[in-house]
């Protein structure tokens, strides 16, 4: 581990250099560091302590400064060891609680309240990434006469949504025969996702001991059941929902063009985004991933605070986006309340 390198004195010097930056967004020099944080040492110790730490790879010199500002390596020990994540105090939850409960309660309208309310509250972009409807929970199913040649079958999939299918049969099937294998197919396939019911139809389907006419039924699922269970999931990209990316406009770091276009340019094309986001459902608690970590993922200078919501049986993850000069113990605290809100809500 990075921090094993560090002892106590460099890892007091470490922390306070990261706080005054990410308070100031001005390299920290050894006097502010000595007048702010109270170290006990001399402003000389400090400047000594932070040559160190700038040889080991903690920090560096932005130009000519006589600060110093820490790399993506001096981030990651902070969060992993020397940071204390803030309790969030009520006004920003009441204030969360409201924000995402107002309006409509589609899975949608609920990510895209909470991707925006907390970009707001962060001064981040908010991000939020849409379960894989694949891995939808079948409830029930119903079968509907519209005609002696064609049925409407009506899944209802857990945490609300519906898909309705009309199949077209060849001669009459009975109403007795449509109950039947009505009864046998919410037996079999109640309970399971789309997937694993496209993948295992047919031996669910054996030795149903139904009658001719609900075996001619249960023939016409078993050929077609690939598109009868199929739920069409948007592209990647469409998955991804997302705050302003406006509210980063005003954070030093975005201050020239490029890097603010850069950004812009992530949320405009978001398939890569969508792909960074899914990969982050493998672990519970809140995931940070910070610069040079995402590789060319994601532009220079950013880090992603995420934590994994659920709907039923389906996941995906909220959170946020911004440089990697952020304030890690206000964020992971609102990410993982936002992401335990949604949860809340989409569970009912």
């Amino acid at each position: 581990m990075a921090s094993l390198e560090l002892n106590h004195r460099e890892r007091q010097v470490l922390a306070a250099v990261i706080r005054s930056y990410v308070e100031t967004a001005e390299p920290a020099g050894s006097r502010t560091v000595s007048r702010r944080f109270g170290l006990g040492v001399s402003p000389a110790t400090i400047r000594n302590t932070m040559s160190d730490l700038e040889e080991k790879g903690f920090l560096f010199h932005p130009h000519t400064s006589a600060g110093r500002i820490p790399t993506d390596k001096a981030y990651r020990v902070y969060v992993d060891e020397l940071m204390k994540v803030s309790p969030l105090d009520r006004a920003q939850s009441e204030r969360l609680s409201a924000e995402i409960t107002q309006g409509t309660a589609t899975l949608e309208s609920i990510l895209r309240r909470a991707a925006q309310s907390l970009g707001v509250l962060t001064q981040e972009l908010g991000v939020a990434l849409g379960p894989r409807l694949d891995d939808t929970i079948l409830s029930r199913l119903e079968l509907v006469r519209l005609s002696s040649e064609r049925l409407m079958l009506v899944l209802s999939l857990r945490g609300g949504a519906m898909r309705t299918i009309f199949i077209e049969v060849r001669g009459v099937i009975g109403d007795d025969a449509l109950a039947e294998v009505q009864i046998v197919l919410n037996e079999r396939l109640a309970g399971l996702t789309l997937s694993a019911i496209r993948a295992t139809l047919g031996e669910r389907l054996r030795d149903t001991g139904a009658t001719t006419g609900g075996t001619e039924l249960l023939n016409i699922f078993l050929q077609e059941g690939d598109q009868l269970f199929d739920m069409p999931s948007p592209s990647e990209g469409d998955s991804v929902v997302l705050g302003q990316a406006s509210v980063l406009a005003d954070q030093p770091e975005f201050a020239t063009g490029d890097r603010l276009r850069s950004v812009i340019e992530l949320t405009e094309t978001r398939t890569e985004l969508a792909q960074l986001l899914r990969s982050r459902k493998q672990s519970a608690g809140v995931q940070i991933t910070i610069g040079s970590e995402h590789g060319a993922a994601l532009p220079a200078g950013l880090t992603v605070v995420t934590a994994e919501y659920t709907a039923g049986s389906l996941q995906g993850v909220i959170g946020v986006i911004g440089p990697t000069r952020m304030p890690y113990e206000k964020i992971i605290s609102l990410v993982s309340h936002t992401s335990s809100l949604v949860t809340e809500l989409l569970d009912g």
